[in-house]
């Protein structure tokens, strides 16, 4: 199943519209409407403002199947581009764990292109811890911006508008987000009408 079936799933079984996520996300009903068909794949700014519209968590978007206990990832796993998800915004991403159920954190590896990253800025709840792999970026966080290079790192609160710029080829990290505990993100649907 796709993320976009997932998402229409669960919004189908909370009985909740297209314009009711799409409003509490701060986007158009059309985007979520091409991201449900599959038309759209959404960055993980997005895929958080859904999740969290829906009261659920990202991995509950991205993984069908969910667990409880540790999980293993070997190195095959994301170096197989295949498992990647490609963005519509010009970067790709594998999630660690994401069939991990009830989550605090989520670790992704992100690599981005020179020249096919649409520039825009994320901003989201939880806070984000970056760790760079490969390559040479700009990564602004609110007004102040920052050249990242192997081994630098960057923590910051995700409210803050945040975008990268590759200044090499191909750059490479580890983006890990905060997510609130399941029972502070878990919002009932009349909250949403209000």
């Amino acid at each position: 199943m796709s993320i976009g079936n997932r998402i229409r799933l669960i919004r189908m079984e909370q009985k909740r519209t297209q314009e009711e996520i799409a409003n509490y996300c701060g986007f158009t009903k059309s985007l979520l409407s091409k991201i449900e068909n599959g038309q759209s794949t959404p960055p993980v700014s997005t895929l958080i403002k859904i999740a969290g519209a829906l009261g659920v968590r990202v991995s509950d978007l991205i993984e069908e199947e969910s667990i409880q206990s540790t999980v293993f990832n070997s190195s095959e796993n994301y170096r197989d581009r295949s498992k990647w998800i490609r963005t519509d915004k010009g970067y790709s991403f594998f999630a660690f764990a994401s069939e991990r159920r009830d989550k605090l954190i989520q670790p992704y590896i992100i690599t981005a292109k020179k020249g096919e990253v649409r520039q825009h800025g994320f901003a989201h709840e939880g806070e984000e811890f970056i760790y760079m792999i490969s390559g040479e970026m700009n990564y602004k966080v609110g007004n102040t911006q920052y050249t990242l290079r192997p081994g630098d790192t960057l923590y910051f609160n995700s409210l803050e508008e945040h975008l990268l710029y590759p200044i090499s080829d191909e750059v490479s990290y580890i983006a890990i987000f905060t997510q609130k505990s399941s029972d502070s993100k878990k919002i009932g649907n009349a909250d949403h009408k209000q």
